[in-house]
């Protein structure tokens, strides 16, 4: 059977002409595998294809500083256990007990403005002065100090306040 010629209309040439550029702007990483899969860069416009070449980073010197002066790098503050685990380290033999609990449930402990865990919470600490801060999972905060004497066991019932009003009245 001999091919027959089919006639398109000039109006669906078009739009399949329009289809086939609008499905290659929408799928753009398309047309990238194309390129690379011939052995071309995407970049080349046609004139002449350059085959694809990798780039090595360059080799920073032994005293660059590291980091980016773009992207400034703050430290990670040390996780509640770290902090706990050292408070705990430095307590020695005449430790003191510190059982601190919140008015509403769960709230973090910070002793000395360092995190240290959630209420309740016992902790084995040396004699000494100790500011003891709360804040609970609705922005309610309490603070306290407390002194601990050589082998004490001190329980702390801390009621946490609201910082923000629930209601607000207009006159």
């Amino acid at each position: 059977m001999p091919y027959s010629r089919v006639t398109v209309d000039p109006v669906i040439k078009k739009f399949l002409g329009v289809c086939l550029v609008s499905g290659l702007l929408t799928f753009p990483t398309l047309g990238q595998a194309v390129a690379e899969a011939a052995g071309t860069t995407s970049v080349s416009s046609g004139i002449t294809a350059s085959p694809k070449t990798t780039v090595t980073p360059p080799v920073l010197p032994a005293n660059a500083p590291t980091g980016s002066v773009h992207l400034p790098f703050y430290p990670v503050p040390p996780s509640q256990e770290k902090n706990r685990h050292d408070l705990e380290a430095k307590a020695g033999k005449n430790a003191g007990r510190l059982l601190v609990r919140s008015s509403s449930g769960e709230a973090q402990v910070w002793i000395d403005g360092k995190p240290v865990g959630e209420t309740p919470l016992l902790v084995i600490i040396a004699p000494g002065k100790y500011a003891i801060e709360l804040r609970g999972p609705r922005a309610e905060t309490a603070q306290s100090e407390v002194a601990l004497l050589p082998k004490e066991t001190r329980e702390l019932n801390i009621r946490l306040e609201l910082r923000y009003p629930t209601r607000v009245a207009l006159h």
